[in-house]
């Protein structure tokens, strides 16, 4: 059974514009959007057919979209999860946070999540796991791991982040903007690439943004003293951007971390936290037991058009790249 994960699809895209309106810190260009639209790509329908217009546009492109529009993800990079809620499938990202994604990995295999809990969880915030029972501050004995909250990526890279609109790095920290857009669905921010003509060791800094279902690294104020604790989003936390590194998004299951029991052990009274049932790559589970995840491809032609219907519906304004729902096809 094909099923979508996005709530576009079950919802109006009128929504997208009460969430840009209420995100005050970005500012928007549009002439990524428009300009990408008008390409023809094999496999495209809509060059032939005509754009579709209207309230429904975005979900009707959707819809439409063909097979090459659609990227699967690759269960060797799914981490599965599981909780009393259901199961989280989460997306790894080596390419910005190789060494967080290795002390996941590391630690999965060794079960060493199974059994922990989720030890502070606060509404509309984040989940945080990877306590135990009788001790919340419990931490792998592994060195601590450097911050990647800012990788450099240079021009002979293949990390290719589209550069949507403006977007403050981190609001609390100061007013510096960067480009904002998205890497294989997944929310990014980068200096601008250009700049990296004009560096001497032609590289540019980028980094995965705090959206809601970014799964991150926890830690104490130093900012590489990271272990095995670990978060995911719930809200858009901005004031985390760039000083906390994001290893993975939430491709399924966002559901089941909205419904983590939500609480701080030693601070809330009565509270008994929710435990992590199990940790697995995808890839070691039976064939049976797995979903079969396509994220829909934020570098192709249909993707552009997408963009452009959310911007007509939003009073020719881009939504906030936070608030942009990338669409998520799952077989089961």
């Amino acid at each position: 059974m094909i099923r979508y994960a996005s709530a576009l699809l079950t919802a109006s895209v009128s929504a997208f514009a009460l969430a840009a309106a209420a995100c005050a810190d970005a500012s928007t260009d549009t002439r990524t959007a428009d300009t990408a639209a008008t390409q023809e790509a094999d496999g495209s329908r809509y060059a032939r057919d005509g754009i579709p217009s209207g309230p429904d546009a975005a979900r009707q492109i959707i819809a439409d979209a063909p097979e090459a529009a659609w990227r699967s993800v690759d269960p060797d990079r799914l981490l599965v999860i599981s909780t009393r809620h259901g199961d989280i499938w989460v997306e790894l990202t080596p390419e910005f946070a190789p060494n967080h994604v290795a002390r996941i990995r590391d630690l999965v295999g060794e079960g060493f999540y199974d059994g922990k809990v989720w030890h502070r969880v606060i509404r509309d915030f984040m989940a945080q796991g990877g306590g135990a029972s009788d001790n919340p501050a419990l931490a792998a004995d592994r060195p601590t791991l450097q911050a990647e909250f800012m990788i450099s990526r240079g021009l002979d890279t293949n990390i290719t982040i589209s550069e949507l609109q403006d977007r403050a790095i981190n609001p609390r920290e100061s007013s510096t903007r960067a480009r904002a857009g998205f890497w294989n669905g997944i929310p990014a921010s980068t200096i601008p690439f250009a700049q990296a003509a004009i560096r001497a060791d032609g590289q540019v800094e980028s980094w995965l943004l705090h959206c809601r279902g970014a799964a991150a690294m926890a830690r104490t104020n130093d900012p590489n003293s990271a272990r095995s604790q670990f978060y995911i989003t719930t809200g858009h936390p901005a004031h985390l951007e760039a000083v906390y590194t994001v290893w993975g998004r939430v491709r399924a299951g966002q559901d089941a971390v909205d419904a983590i029991r939500v609480g701080t052990m030693g601070e809330t009274m009565g509270f008994r936290p929710d435990f992590i049932m199990s940790m697995r790559m995808a890839s070691e589970l039976p064939a049976g037991d797995r979903l079969s995840i396509e994220v829909f491809d934020t570098n192709t032609p249909d993707f552009a058009l997408y963009l452009q219907a959310l911007q007509a519906a939003n009073n020719d304004r881009l939504p906030d790249v936070c608030d942009i729902e990338i669409p998520v096809r799952i077989t089961e």
